[in-house]
């Protein structure tokens, strides 16, 4: 990669974009095929000589929310984000070099958890690390889940699942308030300084934009522990789960799910081949 490819990444974007298409008038005499590189400043909030250092590679370190206001600017979508990231990356190792010495999440499943998550067949559960990653499941979970998407290789993680992957919001009819509970949880289960959780908040400000940076700018408040739940499935329609979270040691948490009335238990019992009343409802 050469240090001017995030500035030929920003400019074809922005020659790709018509005046039109961001509400701005034509003009006259224009000599760039989209916009003016004041017009893109503007839109953006930044200056134009910072524009210009950025795709004249004198700069390759662009805060990860100057960043997302470009995207926004030039209407990127979710494919010509991820291929900023990835620009960004091949740069610069990550969006933002984070300093500091936390040891990383725990992403291997302790004998006596996987021991507990087999017990707990065909009930759908999942064990989440302190960044919420999916680090061990059930197979009711994976029969739940991953036609989803959610459990999709290399590196399933609850919060970039949802804020990230259209898939999301098709199956869960309250998103937000999923997303509200996840995102809270990313808060309170890591110190505000480590790494490994900077670098995940720079990859969502970019990727998910203002659906993650309200979020996690809002105002503390204690995760839900339990509650029923609403899940759309391409094979099984609408169910309804009763979610309990269990806290463990290092930062890890058990989320189990159990059907909250017959229907989504037979349903269940279908996706996981168990016979018919395997998984009983439980009031919500």
């Amino acid at each position: 990669m050469s240090e001017t490819e995030l500035g030929h990444f920003l400019r074809a974007h922005r020659e790709a974009v018509t005046p039109a298409e961001v509400g701005l008038p034509p003009g006259s005499r224009r000599r760039t095929p989209g916009l003016r590189r004041s017009e893109l400043a503007m839109l953006a909030g930044i200056s134009v000589e910072y524009l210009a250092r950025l795709e004249q590679g004198r700069d390759n370190n662009p805060s990860p929310q100057v960043l997302s206001a470009l995207a926004e600017a030039l209407r990127l979508d979710a494919e010509a984000r991820v291929e900023l990231l990835h620009v960004l990356k091949a740069t610069n190792g990550t969006l933002k070099l984070c300093p500091g010495a936390y040891q990383p999440p725990e992403r291997t499943v302790r004998p006596t958890l996987r021991a507990l998550l087999d017990r707990l067949e065909p009930t759908p559960a999942v064990l989440l690390n302190r960044l919420s990653e999916v680090i061990g499941f059930t197979e009711g979970y994976a029969h739940l889940y991953g036609p989803l998407g959610l459990l999709d290789p290399p590196a399933p993680c609850l919060p970039r699942f949802l804020l990230t992957d259209p898939r999301a919001r098709a199956a869960h009819p309250e998103w937000g308030r999923v997303c509200d509970d996840v995102i809270v949880r990313l808060k309170n289960d890591s110190v505000p300084d480590d790494p490994h959780l900077l670098d995940l908040v720079d990859e969502l400000t970019l990727l998910a934009g203002a659906a993650f940076t309200d979020r996690w700018n809002s105002p503390q408040r204690t995760p839900e522990r339990a509650g029923v739940r609403r899940l759309v499935h391409p094979g099984a329609g609408e169910l309804r789960l009763v979610q309990e979270t269990l806290e463990l040691a290092d930062f890890q948490r058990l989320v189990v799910q159990l059907p909250a009335d017959d229907a989504t238990g037979a349903a269940l019992d279908e996706l996981t081949g168990r016979r018919p009343g395997a998984l009983r409802a439980v009031a919500g």
